[in-house]
């Protein structure tokens, strides 16, 4: 397996990854096509900088015995066409998640004759467990990023655009189900799909993947 960058094979995945988006914006009723990653967040805030002009109260402290750190895991699927954002959340994502996040792509698009799922390298992608779990989906289709390539996949600006407005510097260390609430609340908003993610994530406009998309 290619584990490191640059990937020799980068060619020529790039050039089926544009073309899965070109059949799929030629074809939206047959085919889709979906950006998949996994990211990880802490119940512990992201740092971040921040200015007042004037401290309105003397900085928060920790509290005594101030609960530990914990780790959320979110698999998720970006639609290139729609900006539809489907999701699986748990304490772990691994293959037995993953298996059931496919499933859960499956049943979202019941009438796409072909599913394109985008996604990179990582080993669990290619555990044996998953492979036979895709088996039995033959909907769909995975689609390999070069690796080491996160600007071919868009979804990864929406995991910094959730970090920046959710999760960097909220007051809700002592409440946990309220961060996880917060996360899930934010994703919710794109169920239904959004130019103005499609917009952020650069899937319109000017750059190679929008443009793939507009000249089928």
């Amino acid at each position: 397996m290619q584990q490191h960058s640059p990937d020799p094979a980068y060619a020529d995945r790039e050039a089926r990854l544009l073309a899965c988006l070109r059949e799929a914006a030629r074809q939206p009723r047959e085919v889709a096509l979906v950006f998949l990653d996994e990211m990880g967040f802490y119940r512990w805030p992201d740092p971040a900088p921040d200015w007042v002009e004037a401290a309105p109260a003397p900085p928060p402290l920790a509290a005594h015995g101030a609960a530990t750190n914990q780790q959320w895991r979110i698999a998720g699927a970006l639609n290139a066409l729609t900006g539809r954002v489907d999701y699986l959340d748990d304490y772990v994502v691994g293959r037995r998640q993953l298996g059931r996040f496919y499933q859960q792509l499956a049943q979202a698009y019941p009438r796409a004759r072909r599913l394109y799922v985008v996604q990179d390298n990582w080993s669990i992608h290619r555990h044996e467990d998953v492979r036979q779990g895709l088996a039995a989906l033959p909907q769909i289709e995975v689609v390999w990023l070069p690796t080491y390539a996160p600007w071919l996949n868009p979804i990864e600006k929406l995991w910094r655009w959730l970090r920046q407005d959710v999760l960097k510097l909220h007051r809700l260390a002592e409440d946990w189900r309220a961060v996880r609430e917060r996360v899930r609340a934010f994703l919710d908003q794109f169920t239904a799909g959004s130019h103005r993610l499609l917009h952020y994530v650069g899937l319109l406009g000017d750059g190679k993947l929008a443009q793939a998309l507009r000249s089928p």
